[in-house]
Order: structure tokens, then sequence, then C-alpha cells
């Protein structure tokens, strides 16, 4: 018999996500002089903060390049940040080999068509609720919130309150 999402999640140690459609919404706005801006969701910084106090690996992998993304996301504690990484797999593999990781040790949360390499591999491949079909076919959880809405922040609660580590009174501020 297959387990369900919440047994798979007693087994993880290392999230992984993707940024534009899961830490975004996908939508960038596009400056004159070309660059090109994202929102991410202050509750999913939170849930990230979080999780890296409480232990866990905490790993992006995303093809886009904005250095922005990266000054937010190590401002949170998130050291092992792959930007401009169009073939994710290759970054997988380190992380894979980095932290000694199983695959039932690794959650992934992607939205696209690039996501789906890693996504094959994992223990427990993940995606926000409009997430492509392809990726929500082979998702095992599938979060009620969009990319950009707090998908991160309810996959990361979820798992943390499966292992007991989800406290309300969090020293994780909202930065």
């Amino acid at each position: 018999m297959e387990k369900s999402y919440k047994e798979l999640f007693n087994d993880i140690t290392t999230f992984i996500f993707d940024v534009d459609g899961v830490l975004t919404n996908g939508i960038v706005t596009v400056f004159p002089n070309g660059e090109l801006v994202r929102q991410m969701n202050i509750k999913d910084g939170y849930a990230l903060k979080a999780a890296v106090k409480a232990g866990y690996n905490v790993c992006i992998i995303s093809g886009g390049k904005n250095e922005g993304v990266r000054t937010r996301l190590a401002n949170l504690g998130i050291q092992d940040i792959y930007l401009g990484a169009h073939n994710k797999i290759k970054q997988y593999n380190e992380l894979v080999e980095k932290y000694s990781l199983q695959p039932k040790n690794v959650l992934y949360m992607g939205d696209d068509i690039p996501d789906l390499p890693v996504l094959e591999k994992v223990g427990v491949p993940t995606c926000p609720n409009d997430a492509v079909r392809e990726i929500q076919q082979l998702s095992k959880y599938i979060s009620d919130k969009k990319g950009g809405e707090g998908c991160a922040r309810d996959v990361i609660e979820q798992v943390m309150r499966v292992q007991g580590k989800w406290s309300d009174n969090f020293d994780a501020t909202y930065d």
C-alpha cells in the first residue's frame, strides 16, 4: 500500500524549491532598463527561515538569475542557492552528494516542465495548485495555495507539524 503524503513527510530533512511560479506568482515586472522584478510572499519567507532555524536543509534551484532573489533568500538563512540553473538535475545531484541524501528525505516543490527531472528523483514531489498538468500528475502533494501565495509555507508547516517541530512561537521574524 502506498504511503499517504503525511506519512512521507515524516522522513523529510531537506526542502528544495524552485523560485518562479513557486516562491513567486510567476509574473515579472519588466523595467525599461530590462531589470526583471519579482514579488515574494512574506509568509513563505517566515516558513523558510523557520525551517532553516529548525535544522532542515533548505535549498533553492532556479533558472532565473536575479541577484535580488539571492539576497532575499540568503537573508532568510538559506545557503544553498543555485540561480541560472537550466539543468536542475546537476544541482540536485550536488546537493545529494553534499548532504548524503536519500530520495525519501527530499521534498521538492516545482511548477513547470524544467522541474520534472528533479521531481522524478525525490521522495516527495510537490507543487502549487496552479502548476502545469504534467507536474500535478507527478506530485504526491499539491498545495491548496498558488505559486507566490503561500504554497511553500503550506508544505513547510505541514512537514514540521507532522514531525513535531512547528511552533507558534518561533523566533523567526517576517523580514
